[in-house]
C-alpha cells in the first residue's frame, strides 16, 4: 500500500493558548523566513539613516559644532541594536534549518514560534528608531574659543614694535591703538602676531575679536564676523535688519572685555553704528587696528600712535635670507655681495624683500643678479612680481588721496633722486609754478595749500619725514610713483628720470618727443650740444650737474616748457633761445657761473619764479629787466652779485636802483635781497612793501658805517634770514627805537649805545649769520630774536661777549625772558677775543650742535647738568680747548663730557 508514516502531535504543548490566537502564531512560523528577509532590510535600512547622519554630524563639528547628547543616545542605541538584530539573523538562519514542508512546519514549533515573534518584534523596534525624530538638530555650534589663532609666517625684526603694543594693552589709559605704516611694511603681520600672542599669554580678555575693514567697508559684513564669533550667524540673524544686528552686537560685547582688531582700516569707521561699544575705561576693552593714514588714528581716536616702520639693515638681509635661501646664496661666490645690493634697493620694505627674494630663490648664476639688479635699477616694474605683488598693493594708498591735486602733487615727487631730501618750500614753489596748486588767487594761499598736501603724503606714508624743512620719497614708493606716471607702464616716457643716474651724457634724444617731464639732476654731464624735439616737454630739471656748455637751439623745440632748473651748475652764459619760451614760469640760476643777464631776459614775461641765490660772479642786470618781470611772485637774490658796475645796470651803487625796479613788482610775495649800500637799505625800508615780503637779507660792504640800528627788523614780519658780512668799520648793532622820520644809520658819528632803551621783538628771525664784521664787540640785541634757531659767528676778531650781560640785564628787567630758547645750533669760529657767550648757564631746550674753533679765550660754555636734556647734543671743538674748559659742577662735565667730538 506504499510508505506509510504519522506523526504524533501534542497540541497542547506546542500551541499552548491557541484559542482566538491559533492562526496568528501559526503565521510567525509560515513567514519565517519572510520575516527574517524583512529585519535584514530594515537592518540595512537603519545603517543607511544611521551612515547619512553621522555624515551629518562629522560635517557640523568641522564648522566647528559638537553632538547633542541626545544624538549620541540615539547613535548608542543604534549600534546596539544593530548587535541584536545580527545576533537575531543569525538565530534565526540556523532556525530555518528545522523547518519541514516546504517551510511551513517546524520540527521545533515552540521555538520556532517564539523566534518568530522576536523577529517581527525586532523589526518593528528597527523602525520605530529608524523613525525616531527628537531632535531638530544633528549638532550644537561650539561655544567659540576666546581667540583664534591665525596663520602667519615666521617674522623678522617685530619684537620691539609687538612689545610696545603688548605695552600698551597693559595700559589703562590706551584702550585705541592705531599701527599706521606704508603699504606692504607689514602691518597686518605685526597684528597677526599680537593676536596670536594672546594663544600664548595670560589674560583678562573674554574674547579676542578679528575683523578685515578693508577700503570699501560694508558696516553688515563687519557685524556677520563679530556675530560669528559672539554668535551664531544663522538664517534668523541674517533676516535682521542692520540696526537690529547692531543692538544685538551691543547687548553681547556689552558684558564682555573684549579686544577687537580692526585690519585694513582706511578711513574712519564707526563703531557704534555696527554695535561695537567704545572701549574705555569703564569697560577695560581695547581696539586696535591698521591703518596707511597716521590721519585715520586720529580721525579714530587713537591713545597711541605705533608706526611701523621699514627693516634696519640687519633685519632686511635676515629675511631676504629667508627668502632666498643658504642653498642659492651659496652656489656662487659673487652672489652674497649681489644679494646685499638687491636689499639695497628694497630700502627695509618687507613686502619687496619677500618679492625679490621668492624671485632669485633659484637662480644661481652671478649674470642673473647682475640683470636683476639692473632691472631694479632702470626699471623696476619689468621686475617680476614688482608690479602684481608689490606696486599694485602700493597704488591703493595713492588712488585713495583726497584729490587729484594730491595725486599730481605726489607723482611730481618721484623726479627726484633715490633716498635724496627734498626741500619742502622748493617742491611747493614748482607746483605752484606748474599749476597745480590754483585753488587760490594769493601765493600764500597756495603755499598753505602745498604744506597741507605734503602733510598729507607724509600722513598717508607716501611722502617721510626727513632733517628739518625736508622731506624724502622712499625708493620703492618712488618707482611705484614712476609706473603710475607712465600710466602704469603703459606710455613708456612719458616722465623721463634718470636722476642720479651717473650719467656723463644725456639719454637718447629720440625718446624724448613724448616726454612731458624730464629730470636728469645729479649726474656728470658737461654740455649739451643736441637740439631734442620735445612739443609736450612741461618739466626739466638739469641741476646738480657739471654742466658748462649749453648749445644754441637746445631748448628751441621745447615750447610748453614751464619748469627749468639749472642750479648747481657751472654755466656762465644762457644760449639766446632761453628767453623765447614764453610758456616759461619757474627758472632757477642758483650757485651758477652766470655773469649778466641780457635785456632778452624781459621776455620771460610769465615768470612767477626766479632764483638768483649765490649767483656771486653775476655783475649785469640791465635797467627795466626786474621790472618788466610783472607775474614774479618770487624772487631770490641772496649772496647775489658783486661789485656791479655800469650806469645801465641795476646792481651797481649798492643795489638801490635794483630796489627801485622791485617797488614795480606788483605781485612780489617773496624776496630774498642783497644790500651794498645804506641808502639802498634806508630805501628798502622806505617801502612797506619790501619790508612786507622780504624772506632774506644780506648786507655786505657797508663800508665807513659806524653804527647800524636795527629796529628796522621789527617791521619785516617775514624776515626769517639776515647774513652781516664784511663791514669793516661796523661797531655796533643796536636797538634805538627810533622814530619813523629818523634816520636808522650814522656814519660820522658813532652811537652810544651802553645800554638798550628800547624793547623790540623779531620774532621771525630764525637764522643770523654774521662774518668779518672786525670790530663788533657784542650781539646782545639777539636776544629779541627769540625764535632764533642757527647762529653763526665767524671771523668777527673784536668780540668779546655774544650777550653783553650790562646791556641785557636792564633790558631784560620785569620781564621773563630767557635767551636763545629755541637754538639749535650755535657755531663760532675765529674769535680771537671771545670770553663769554653769556654770563649764567641757559637752559637751552632745543640746542642739538655746538661749533667752536679758534676761540681761545673762551673758557666756559653756558651750560649746568639741567642745559639741553635729551637732546643728544654734540659739541665739536679742538682737543686742547675742551680739555681746558670750566664747568658749573662735577655733575655738568660728566652730562657733557659724552658730548664732545673733536673739530
Amino acid at each position: 500500500m506504499g510508505n506509510l508514516f504519522s506523526v504524533s502531535i501534542s497540541m497542547q504543548d506546542s500551541l499552548p493558548g491557541c484559542k482566538g490566537g491559533t492562526a496568528l502564531r501559526a503565521k510567525y512560523i509560515c513567514e519565517f523566513e519572510e520575516n527574517i528577509k524583512a529585519l535584514k532590510e530594515a537592518l540595512e535600512d537603519l545603517k543607511d539613516f544611521r551612515n547619512d547622519m553621522k555624515r551629518k554630524v562629522e560635517m557640523g563639528e568641522g564648522q566647528p559644532m559638537e553632538q547633542l547628547d541626545q544624538v549620541q543616545r540615539w547613535f548608542s542605541r543604534a549600534e546596539a541594536m544593530e548587535l541584536e538584530v545580527d545576533q537575531l539573523i543569525r538565530d534565526g538562519t540556523r532556525e530555518t534549518q528545522k523547518f519541514c514542508l516546504g517551510g511551513c512546519c517546524s520540527k521545533n514549533c515552540l521555538s520556532s514560534y517564539k523566534l518568530g515573534r522576536k523577529l517581527v518584534k525586532k523589526a518593528d523596534d528597527v523602525a520605530t528608531l529608524r523613525s525616531t525624530r527628537l531632535f531638530d538638530g544633528l549638532a550644537d555650534r561650539l561655544p567659540p574659543p576666546p581667540v583664534d589663532e591665525r596663520p602667519s609666517e615666521p617674522t623678522v625684526g617685530f619684537e620691539s614694535t609687538i612689545d610696545e603694543v603688548w605695552s600698551c594693552l597693559r595700559e589703562e589709559q590706551v584702550q585705541i591703538i592705531g599701527l599706521y605704516g606704508m603699504g606692504g611694511v607689514g602691518k597686518t603681520t605685526l597684528m597677526t602676531q599680537v593676536n596670536n600672542e594672546f594663544l600664548k599669554t595670560i589674560h583678562q580678555f573674554d574674547i579676542v575679536i578679528w575683523v578685515v575693514v578693508s577700503r570699501d567697508p560694508n558696516p553688515e559684513k563687519v557685524q556677520d564676523e563679530i556675530w560669528k564669533k559672539v554668535g551664531f550667524c544663522d538664517d534668523k540673524w541674517k533676516s535682521k535688519s542692520q540696526d537690529e544686528k547692531a543692538i544685538s552686537i551691543f547687548r553681547i560685547l556689552g558684558k564682555k572685555k573684549f579686544v577687537l582688531f580692526l585690519d585694513d582700516v582706511w578711513e574712519r569707521f564707526d563703531l557704534l553704528k555696527v554695535g561695537i561699544p567704545l572701549p574705555n575705561q569703564q569697560n577695560n576693552s581695547k581696539l586696535v587696528f591698521t591703518t596707511r593714514s597716521e590721519e585715520v588714528c586720529g580721525r579714530m581716536g587713537a591713545h597711541r600712535r605705533i608706526k611701523v616702520e621699514c627693516l634696519a639693515w640687519k633685519q632686511a638681509w635676515d629675511l631676504f635670507q629667508n627668502m632666498v635661501g643658504e642653498d642659492t646664496l651659496n652656489s656662487h661666490p659673487e652672489i652674497p655681495q649681489l644679494a646685499e645690493t638687491i636689499v639695497k634697493e628694497c630700502l627695509g620694505l618687507p613686502l619687496a624683500l619677500v618679492t625679490t627674494g621668492r624671485t632669485m630663490a633659484c637662480k644661481k648664476a652671478p649674470q642673473e643678479w647682475k640683470f636683476a639688479i639692473k632691472m631694479l635699477q632702470s626699471s623696476s616694474s619689468s621686475f617680476p612680481g614688482m608690479r602684481d605683488e608689490v606696486f599694485s598693493l602700493l597704488k591703493f594708498s595713492y588712488d585713495n588721496l583726497p584729490s587729484d591735486t594730491a595725486r599730481s602733487c605726489f607723482l611730481y615727487c618721484s623726479l627726484y633722486p633715490e633716498d635724496n631730501d627734498i626741500f619742502r618750500e622748493d617742491l611747493i614753489d614748482c607746483w605752484i609754478c606748474e599749476g597745480f596748486l590754483d585753488e587760490f588767487d594769493d601765493r600764500d594761499g597756495a603755499r598753505n595749500q602745498g604744506f597741507d598736501i605734503i602733510g598729507s603724503l607724509i600722513r598717508a606714508c607716501l611722502l617721510e619725514e626727513s632733517r628739518e624743512y625736508f622731506v624724502k620719497m622712499h625708493d620703492v614708493i618712488r618707482d611705484m610713483a614712476l609706473w603710475i606716471a607712465c600710466e602704469c607702464g603703459r606710455v613708456k616716457d612719458k616722465f623721463l628720470v634718470q636722476a642720479g643716474a651717473d650719467l656723463t651724457e644725456l639719454p637718447e634724444i629720440g625718446k624724448w618727443k613724448g616726454v612731458e617731464r624730464m629730470s636728469l639732476m645729479s649726474n656728470h654731464i658737461e654740455k649739451l650740444t643736441q637740439v631734442p624735439t620735445c612739443p609736450n616737454l612741461l618739466t626739466l630739471f638739469l641741476n646738480n650737474n657739471s654742466l658748462e656748455v649749453i648749445t644754441d637751439g637746445f631748448f628751441q623745440l621745447m615750447p610748453r616748457l614751464q619748469v627749468l632748473n639749472l642750479s648747481w651748475s657751472r654755466v656762465s652764459e644762457l644760449p639766446t633761445e632761453i628767453f623765447r619760451l614764453v610758456s616759461l614760469r619757474y627758472l632757477d640760476l642758483s650757485w651758477t657761473c652766470i655773469s649778466h643777464l641780457p635785456n632778452e631776459f624781459k621776455n620771460l614775461v610769465n615768470l612767477k619764479y626766479l632764483n638768483l641765490d649765490y649767483t656771486q660772479q653775476l655783475g649785469i642786470i640791465p635797467r627795466h629787466v626786474v621790472s618788466s618781470l610783472s607775474r614774479l611772485q618770487v624772487l631770490k637774490m641772496f649772496h647775489c652779485g658783486f661789485y656791479g658796475v655800469g650806469e645801465d645796470n641795476v646792481l651797481s651803487d649798492g643795489n638801490e636802483a635794483l630796489v627801485n625796479e622791485l617797488e614795480c613788482l606788483n605781485n612780489l610775495c617773496d624776496l630774498s635781497i642783497t644790500i651794498r649800500s645804506a641808502s639802498a637799505l634806508q630805501r628798502c625800508l622806505c617801502s612797506e612793501k619790501i619790508e612786507g615780503c622780504t624772506q632774506d637779507l644780506f648786507l655786505q660792504f657797508f663800508n665807513g658805517l659806524n653804527s647800524l640800528d636795527i629796529s628796522f627788523l621789527e617791521n619785516m614780519k617775514r624776515l626769517d634770514t639776515l647774513h652781516i658780512s664784511d663791514c669793516a668799520t661796523l661797531a655796533d648793532l643796536n636797538i634805538n627805537g627810533t622814530d619813523g622820520g629818523q634816520e636808522i644809520l650814522t656814519s660820522d658819528n658813532y652811537l652810544d649805545n651802553s645800554k638798550i632803551t628800547s624793547l623790540k621783538n623779531f620774532h621771525s628771525l630764525r637764522s643770523v649769520r654774521i662774518e668779518r664784521c672786525l670790530m663788533l664787540k657784542d650781539l646782545t640785541w639777539l636776544v629779541f630774536a627769540p625764535n632764533l634757531v642757527n647762529l653763526w659767528i665767524v671771523f668777527c676778531r673784536n668780540i668779546e661777549q655774544v650777550i653783553d650781560s650790562g646791556k641785557w640785564v636792564e633790558a631784560a628787567e620785569g620781564r621773563n625772558m630767557s635767551p636763545f630758547a629755541k637754538l639749535e645750533d650755535l657755531i663760532l669760529i675765529d674769535l680771537p677775543k671771545l670770553k663769554s657767550i653769556y654770563r649764567n648757564t641757559l637752559t637751552f631746550p632745543c640746542l642739538k650742535e655746538v661749533r667752536v674753533h679758534c676761540c681761545p679765550k673762551l673758557k666756559k660754555l653756558p651750560l649746568n647738568s639741567n642745559s639741553a636734556k635729551g637732546r643728544g647734543m654734540v659739541i665739536y671743538g679742538e682737543k686742547d680747548w675742551s680739555n681746558e674748559l670750566e664747568w658749573e659742577d662735577e655733575a655738568a662735565h660728566n652730562a657733557f663730557l659724552p658730548c664732545f667730538r673733536t673739530w
